[in-house]
């Protein structure tokens, strides 16, 4: 991913450096497992270890892959370089290259959803606070873009927050999954390898062994990850595309935090525009991107093709590097959004009492008005606020027919903004506990 939407710390699990790293440890643990059990001598083992705190050149590996055109061979002939070639004459025996590009791989995954649970208790953190900020923050509730009911802004907070805790939980279940490994050898069959190994390398990496591994890890692991990361990706975009709607002129309920310095257009010098949720809508788009290959990854020929691989190389850097990034930023813009509660309240006067219809509607039912009549009560008042900019209220109270069911009284009673508020309390114990 490029260095503009990425993180250092995320960027770091996806280094050479550290694959290196990584595919180095699972050598190193194998020969030891393998002189546990007489395989091989044990200084051989202790040997490899000479090489722990070296650092792996990165330059001379691609070099010798440039004649050797494989990786993991070149990754072995300088590991030889560096402890000796008779001390590693046992690296990586009965090994494949996918017990080593597969485990790896995994290890890389795991941390990087490490990263992106640690990144999503801060999300989690942001709504949580504002939730609670606004949590009688009345504001006009729309369905299809138009006014339906009062809510309230600690509400749409709140299902944020909800939505976002379920896609934890989906990241936490996509991690135990794919934190598998295999070192079973060719087509997994663990011929010139004995299982043992496969569960001290694991143990070491804080895997679990694959139980069947046909020479290559199941894909449809990858495939339940990167799934759950794009439903992530969804979510992230659910919400920045609520504030850029409040964002708009015509609403402007919220809005981005506007920095001092900050400019908004090369040419119009008065614009303060939604960039950094815009910017995260596209970045979920990008996020998502993954999830189809990874799909499609699923089906391999027979016990192992390479048609994944470089699929992977790239989705698997690139998407939890986007999906990191896009966290945080959108962390950011919740803790700075900048909330008009005074202009909601325009917002839903706008229609002058539109919006308490279906109380009105349901009173004349229950005042024993059949719901046919009521509808058509209660909408000829309504049409006179839409086409006429009349108010609903006082034409419901100049109304001979719905004064016949309903009092001034109560007709007065049905614009009580409390009414819509009066359970916030319960669905708030219900999302925050």
């Amino acid at each position: 991913m490029i260095p503009r939407y990425s993180r250092p710390e995320m960027v770091a699990i996806w280094s050479p450096e550290t694959k290196f790293r990584i595919w180095y440890e699972i050598e190193a643990h194998a020969c030891d497992a393998m002189a546990k059990i007489g395989v091989i001598p044990a200084e051989n083992a202790a040997a490899v270890w000479k090489a722990k705190n070296v650092e792996f050149n990165v330059a001379r590996i691609d070099e010798i892959e440039a004649v050797t055109k494989h990786d993991v061979i070149a990754f072995l002939t300088h590991l030889a370089e560096i402890i000796g070639n008779d001390e590693a004459r046992f690296v990586h025996q009965g090994l494949t290259s996918s017990d080593v590009l597969d485990t790896t791989f995994n290890v890389q995954l795991v941390r990087a959803a490490d990263l992106l649970l640690a990144q999503m208790d801060k999300l989690l953190a942001a709504l949580k606070t504002r939730a609670l900020e606004h949590k009688m923050t009345v504001r006009i509730g729309r369905s299809h873009g138009i006014h339906a009911e009062p809510t309230t802004m600690g509400l749409t907070f709140a299902r944020f927050y909800a939505e976002m805790d379920r896609n934890k939980r989906r990241l936490e279940v996509a991690r135990e999954e794919i934190a598998t490994g295999a070192i079973s050898g060719a087509v997994g069959t663990f011929a010139n390898i004995d299982p043992s190994v496969e569960e001290h390398v694991c143990e070491q990496l804080g895997l679990k062994p694959e139980p069947v591994s046909t020479q290559v890890i199941p894909r449809d692991r990858h495939a339940a990850f990167f799934a759950a990361l794009g439903v992530v990706g969804s979510s992230i975009e659910n919400i920045s595309t609520e504030i850029r709607h409040m964002q708009r002129t015509e609403v402007l309920e919220a809005e981005e935090f506007f920095s001092k310095g900050q400019k908004g257009s090369s040419a119009m010098p008065h614009k303060r525009n939604p960039v950094l949720t815009e910017n995260l809508t596209g970045l979920a788009r990008l996020v998502r991107m993954a999830v189809v290959p990874a799909m499609e990854n699923v089906a391999l020929w027979h016990e192992r093709d390479i048609s994944h691989s470089s699929v992977e190389r790239n989705i698997g850097p690139d998407t939890t590097i986007t999906l990191d990034f896009a966290l945080a930023r959108l962390t950011g813009v919740i803790e700075k959004l900048v909330i008009y509660p005074d202009n909601m309240l325009a917002n839903m006067n706008k229609f002058r009492g539109l919006v308490m219809s279906q109380r009105v509607l349901l009173a004349l039912t229950q005042a024993g008005v059949s719901r046919e009549d009521s509808y058509k009560l209660v909408q000829r008042n309504a049409m006179k606020v839409w086409e006429e900019g009349k108010d609903f209220k006082t034409e419901l109270l100049a109304d001979a027919d719905v004064l016949k069911a309903l009092s001034a009284d109560e007709i007065e009673e049905k614009f009580d903004l409390g009414y819509h508020t009066k359970h916030v309390d319960t669905i708030f114990k219900r999302v925050f506990g």
